[in-house]
């Protein structure tokens, strides 16, 4: 099933940028999964409108302990992207439908190395991706992982 996301175009008007924005705020639906980390705060594991999944950041927290897994890089990229699958499948979708990720590192010359573990989360289509070095991550984390789904 292809479903449509209904936007309308905005003009503001002082900087003259076109903006787009859902259709109706009370598609709104927050996402939330047992086998995902709950949220440190005040924000959800997911906000899907529309035919849109937004995911928060995850990083490598194990649900039923509620701790980091700490360790290598590669350890945690193993489950950060666990936490977001858990929060897409809640939406009703798969990895596959992740079209955006953004991947914050404690330091970016680990990049290379999160590549192989990443790569086995989107083995067909990868979506796009940015990565970013961040001086502090939560709970001192070495990697968070935030992904924008399409159904």
């Amino acid at each position: 099933m292809i479903s449509i996301c209904r936007l309308t175009l905005t003009l503001v008007a002082s900087a003259s940028v076109l903006v787009a924005t859902p259709a109706a705020a009370e598609e709104q639906r927050i996402i939330s999964s047992p086998n995902a980390p709950a949220a440190m705060g005040p924000y959800s594991q997911a906000v899907q409108t529309g035919n849109i999944l937004w995911l928060a950041g995850q990083i490598a927290i194990d649900p039923t302990a509620n701790q980091v897994r700490h360790g290598t890089t590669e350890k945690e990229t193993k489950q950060a992207p666990d936490n977001l699958k858990a929060a897409v499948e809640a939406a009703g979708m798969t990895m596959a439908n992740i079209v955006s990720v953004t991947v914050f590192l404690k330091d970016l010359d680990e990049f290379p190395r999160i590549n192989a573990d990443y790569a086995t989360y989107f083995p067909i289509k990868p979506p796009a991706r940015a990565a970013v070095q961040a001086a502090r991550l939560p709970r001192d984390a070495r990697i968070e992982i935030a992904a924008v789904a399409v159904c």
